[in-house]
């Protein structure tokens, strides 16, 4: 029979750790979250080795007494709380008292500290074989200096499940990252191996805490960025959201801050993945840095181990409060426009269309992708309903437009989709004469094709197009983004994907740790037909793009596959994301919002839609078009009266 025994301190604090301490860069969030609870207006941290062999922080917070040097070390000994009320309303990073007595139960641990007032500054050392601590004299300024060496030297199996240097580090950084978007007015200096990664200072206006955005998350972020804050029954709720056309392809750019605390709550990323789900794709996530901020007896931190999540007293409030003021922000955006830079055109069918859209079951169709794009509450921006007769009117001109639209068409480049190359395209009425030329006339069908012939195209996003059977709606990116897709994974399983040398390489500015694991997935690049090659210490070349893509978002794609590559690692990828990062590639390759097209290439990708259509290729979830009859049409107008 086993007996009932008293577990040793060493050994209740070893076991602590195991939820505590997972690695480094659990050890640095714990020690800079004291720092920052002490006060510190700047935080200096080296590390070696990923932070295996050293870690060291410096503080010039108010310190800790000599007479409380050893009793930091022990569990649950903690200056943060005191009382049941205290935990209730906790206003501190840490609280739990168990961070440096598990640390030092797996590391070496050096601690330097001198309170203010004080003339002398004290040292403590402790080792995981030994919980005694020995307290010295020493030199230090006021502040608090912690040093951990070894990290666990004295659990042989708990350090076996370490990754590389590299991929510790980068967990490290990434908490250096949280904790300085948390705290602006506090400065932090991050260094590596000797060589300096960061060197932020205190900031305390606007324009600084946004260059400290552009440090830390990249001057792409802050320029597609809206800046928001609100207040209401009291919360606020600040910090900037992306805009939908900056998703990511990964959710690796969302930080949400709860009273100056990190959070991953199921309950906010609902709320925020509800407000952008009218302007994003499948897939696709959004980009934001917020900061809630509500009276901390309404929000319980104490449910986590590592005090990751929350739970609030009164989720349906803070859930439908973060849904309706981020949704209400991106719905306020308007597209931009060289002709109305406010906001949509006024014109009578442009309204008279969006309502049918609306009120139809297609009411779907994807609006992402443009700049500065909402819901379906931006379609509805004109004021006064139309009259009948003038809609007729205009759906007549429509017509007699579809008829001569042809001695209209002046010459314009546009790029074969089968083989990439620029072309100069002749008009409409002299096409038939043009062989060769993947651009069709009318006059090559004895028969209204099933997508009909173009007719116009409606605040640079959908195509009209008219057909025996009255009407369609086609959105040209979610189109041509299927068309694409299609021949570039019939080119990737066939292994003749055909690349494009670029005439000015393109330069991107990414993080260090990204230009690594670009330096390692080069292999990763050349199947997908890219040639990308480190240019500096956080710079890329992209040098060849996959000819199909040659007119895409190239900066935005090639980042896309960074931040896939450091979610999902490099080893399974091809045989298990493929079809995932292709239809990516898709996305940014396609033709964009706002781009104006002529009639020739709108019905040449109605055209190319219909062959896709035809070869009974799934469209992976997008919508691409909607019937809308010339009945339905008159019906919903009247209604609209």
């Amino acid at each position: 029979m086993q007996r009932i025994n008293l577990l040793s301190p060493r050994l209740a604090n070893q076991i602590a750790a195991g939820e505590v301490v997972e690695r480094p860069a659990s050890v640095v969030k714990e020690l800079l979250e004291n720092s920052l609870d002490a006060g510190a207006s700047q935080l200096d941290i080296d590390v070696e080795q990923g932070g295996v062999r050293c870690i060291k922080i410096r503080d010039n917070g108010t310190g800790i007494m000599k007479d409380d040097l050893s009793l930091a070390l022990s569990r649950h000994a903690t200056s943060k709380i005191v009382t049941l009320d205290d935990l209730e309303a906790v206003k501190t990073l840490g609280f739990r008292g168990e961070a440096l007595a598990s640390i030092s139960s797996v590391s070496r641990m050096h601690l330097t500290s001198r309170a203010e007032n004080e003339q002398e500054a004290w040292r403590v050392e402790a080792e995981g074989k030994d919980m005694a601590a020995a307290v010295r004299p020493a030199s230090h300024p006021q502040g608090t200096t912690i040093e951990v060496r070894d990290l666990f030297f004295n659990t042989p199996a708990r350090r076996k499940f370490l990754r590389t240097e590299k991929t510790e580090f980068v967990h490290l950084e990434e908490v250096v990252k949280r904790l300085a978007l948390s705290r602006y007015e506090t400065g932090f200096r991050l260094s590596h191996n000797g060589k300096q990664v960061y060197d932020l200072r205190p900031v305390t206006d606007q324009l600084h805490a946004e260059h400290r955005l552009a440090t830390l998350l990249g001057k792409k972020f802050i320029e597609n960025a809206l800046t928001l804050d609100v207040e209401a029954a009291g919360l606020r709720l600040w910090g900037w959201i992306g805009l939908p056309t900056f998703s990511r392809s990964q959710a690796d750019l969302q930080y949400f801050f709860v009273n100056g605390r990190v959070v991953k709550d199921k309950l906010v990323a609902h709320a925020v993945r509800q407000a952008y789900r009218d302007v994003l794709y499948n897939g696709r996530h959004p980009t934001f840095v917020l900061y809630l901020e509500l009276d901390p007896a309404t929000v319980d931190v104490n449910v986590h181990p590592t005090k990751h999540e929350v739970r609030f007293r009164d989720g349906r409030l803070v859930h439908d409060f973060l849904f309706s003021r981020i949704h209400k922000a991106i719905a306020d955006v308007r597209p931009e426009s060289d002709a109305a830079p406010t906001g949509m055109s006024q014109s009578v069918g442009g309204e008279a269309l969006s309502r049918a859209v609306d009120i139809t079951e297609q009411s779907a169709l994807p609006l992402s992708n443009r700049s500065a794009s909402s819901s379906m509450d931006w379609m509805r921006s004109t004021s006064s309903s139309p009259d009948v007769s003038e809609v007729r009117g205009q759906l007549d001109g429509m017509r007699r437009l579809s008829g001569y639209a042809q001695e209209y068409v002046s010459s314009t480049e546009i790029v074969d989709p089968e083989t990439g190359e620029i072309r100069e395209v002749p008009p409409l009425n002299s096409l038939g004469e043009s062989e060769g030329s993947f651009v069709r006339s009318e006059s090559d069908y004895q028969t209204v094709p099933p997508l009909g012939f173009a007719v116009a195209q409606l605040h640079g996003v959908y195509i009209l197009s008219e057909s025996e059977q009255g009407l369609i709606l086609v959105d040209m990116h979610a189109a041509h983004e299927r068309i694409v897709y299609e021949r570039m994974k019939t080119a990737f399983y066939q292994k003749n994907i055909a690349s494009q040398p670029l005439l000015v390489p393109i330069n991107i500015a990414v993080s260090q740790s990204e230009a690594d694991l670009v330096e390692e997935s080069a292999d990763v690049f050349s199947a997908f037909g890219f040639c990308v090659e480190r240019a500096g210490l956080e710079s890329v070349m992209v040098r060849e793009v996959p000819i199909i893509l040659i007119r895409g978002d190239v900066e935005g794609l090639v980042r896309d596959v960074i931040s896939d590559l450091s979610a999902n690692g490099v080893s399974d990828l091809l045989a298990s994301r493929a079809n995932e990062l292709m239809a990516s590639m898709a996305c940014h390759g396609a033709v964009r919002a706002n781009r104006k097209l002529t009639v020739a290439e709108m019905n040449s990708l109605l055209r190319d839609m219909e062959v896709t259509e035809r070869s009974g290729q799934c469209n992976h979830g997008r919508p691409t078009w909607a019937h809308l009859s010339m009945s339905d049409l008159d019906k919903l107008f009247l209604r609209g009266r």
